[in-house]
């Protein structure tokens, strides 16, 4: 019998074992899922924290935009009311070296408030 009561003993602590291994792997289960939890929820709030960053960043690119065209769209009015002589614009249209097209001719001599040799300089510099 006492054969029997150790085989029995050694079943036993057998069992313990396999339920503390088994046990020992649930919360080893339990501590991976726990950390891949945290890994998700650091990822969202991440994601999160980035999203509202990039609408920021936008915005503030909008608005630049938006100041640059309207600040182009005040230089072009102030350059339209510049009066030119047709004369000067033919007369910079005719030098062929410099190969300029009437469009760009009146623009400079209109940024010079018509004043044909600081354009002319201008253009040849």
């Amino acid at each position: 019998m006492a054969s029997n009561d150790s085989q029995v003993e050694e079943v036993e602590v057998e069992e313990n074992d396999a339920e503390s291994e088994s046990r020992g792997k649930k919360v080893a289960k339990h501590d991976a899922g726990a950390a891949d939890l945290e890994k998700v929820t650091d990822y969202e709030e991440e994601k999160e924290i980035a999203a509202q960053d990039i609408q920021d960043a936008m915005r503030v690119v909008s608005d630049r935009q938006n100041i640059e065209a309207k600040a182009k769209h005040e230089k072009e009015k102030e350059l339209s009311k510049v009066k030119i002589n047709k004369d000067d614009v033919d007369y910079i249209v005719s030098v062929q070296e410099m190969e300029i097209s009437r469009t760009r001719a009146e623009r400079v001599l209109r940024e010079y408030k018509g004043n044909v040799v600081e354009a002319l300089v201008f253009l040849t510099n």
